[in-house]
C-alpha cells in the first residue's frame, strides 16, 4: 500500500491519496470513514483509492499500520 500527496488538477489544494489498497469497495468505504474520523477531514473513495483532504500522510500511515497493513510513503 502506498500513500502520496497530490495537488495536480486541484487548484493547488493538496489531498492525500491511498493507493494499492487490497480491499473491496465495501471495505474501502469502511476504511475511508474511519480515516476521515481519525484525521477530522473530508474525503472519498474514487476508482479503488481513498482520497483525504489535506496532508494526512502521517496520521493515515499510523492508523493503517495499526490495522496491520504495510505502508510506504510515495512521492516527494
Amino acid at each position: 500500500m502506498r500513500i502520496q500527496r497530490q495537488t495536480k488538477g486541484r487548484k493547488g489544494k493538496g489531498v492525500t491519496v491511498l493507493l494499492d489498497l487490497p480491499a473491496q469497495e465495501e471495505l474501502l468505504q469502511r476504511y475511508a470513514k474511519a480515516l476521515r474520523k481519525q484525521c477530522g477531514v473530508g474525503g472519498s473513495v474514487k476508482n479503488g483509492t481513498i482520497e483525504l483532504q489535506g496532508d494526512q500522510r502521517a496520521a493515515s500511515k499510523a492508523y493503517l499500520e495499526q490495522q496491520g497493513f504495510t505502508v510506504k510513503l510515495a512521492g516527494g
